[in-house]
């Protein structure tokens, strides 16, 4: 649906992305992390038709970007970071506007703004100016006006940057509806949002794909070591013991604060072993409590940071 090669954007001697290459398929849903600065919003920009690429390739829906624009775009949705609305507009009065513009007429335009308002929840705001809405509420309108042609191909920059904590969780829940609908690129820098919503995720930085995958498989290719976390009501010294005695279990330390019927532990093991099993028989077989047990993972906060990390070490050995 979205196949990107080689791209690079330059302005002079800067170099904005550099060979960026990837791929979206048809109804998935592509989480685009990067840090400030890394590339991520001028990809979006020459994937919407907003401006030029200085060389490689790029299609959307089986159009190429630079030379069938107008193509491109009518089977496109996209939300920059600041949506542009118009302030002094009532919602129905923009909506109306901006299906005009992109050919809607007469019944198809009527009701295709009733079908937009009502899938992103904004039916009951149609009379109320913009510039009187809550931010949540702009957002909403932001992704109907998206939504108005219809899209196969959805762009949303940083759709809920400056949202409250019900806000976002509300324009997740819109975003997440739309997987095996539409094909979406998210650009956050809210990451648990792209392990929520998202199937798999792209890492850029500094004009470079470092990274991409699905949040589960990038957590087990980065993970440094093999853990579970388990809390047991039992004294520590003696699930200790109990514990190290087990095959594949190398180290067992206390995580955090013990209180009274819970001892938090964390309990490294060797990659080629899975222990668990093993460790909830030798709890029931000592007679103490199991409280939680659960595989430590690398949460994609860390992984990102990692990753970044490990690239800005690379170049400056380079």
């Amino acid at each position: 649906m979205i196949e990107v090669k080689a791209l690079t954007k330059r302005y002079n001697d800067v170099v904005a992305i550099d060979g960026v290459t990837f791929r979206v398929e048809k109804g998935e849903i592509l989480g685009f992390l990067g840090p400030n600065g890394a590339g991520k919003t001028t990809t979006m920009r020459i994937l919407s038709c907003f401006m030029p690429a200085t060389s490689g390739e790029a299609t959307v829906a089986g159009f190429d970007c630079f030379e069938e624009p107008m193509e491109v775009k009518k089977r496109l949705g996209y939300l920059p970071e600041s949506s542009p609305l118009y302030k002094d507009m009532r919602v129905g009065e923009y909506l109306d506007f901006v299906a005009a513009v992109k050919g809607l007429r007469g019944a198809d335009k009527r009701s295709k703004i009733a079908e937009v308002m009502l899938e992103t929840s904004i039916t009951d705001v149609e009379k109320r100016l913009i510039g009187r809405l809550s931010k949540g509420y702009r957002q909403r309108v932001g992704i109907a006006q998206a939504l108005l042609n219809d899209p196969e191909v959805l762009i949303l920059d940083e759709p809920t940057a400056g949202l409250d904590p019900k806000q976002i969780v509300e324009i997740r829940q819109l975003i997440k509806n739309m997987s095996g609908k539409r094909t979406v690129i998210l650009s956050t820098h809210i990451l648990p949002e792209v392990s929520i919503v998202c199937d798999r995720v792209l890492i850029i930085h500094k004009g470079r794909v470092v990274a991409e995958d699905t949040p589960q498989n990038l957590s087990q290719r980065r993970q440094k070591k093999n853990a579970v976390r388990l809390t047991v009501d039992a004294p520590l010294e003696e699930a200790r013991a109990a514990l190290l005695a087990i095959d594949g279990v190398k180290e067992v330390t206390l995580d955090g604060y013990a209180k009274a019927g819970e001892m938090p532990l964390l309990v490294e093991t060797d990659h080629a072993r899975d222990v668990r099993r093993d460790m909830a028989a030798a709890i029931i077989h000592n007679g103490w409590g199991l409280v939680e047990m659960r595989q430590v993972m690398m949460s994609l906060e860390e992984i990102f940071v990692d990753l970044v990390t490990e690239e800005d070490k690379t170049n400056v050995q380079h």
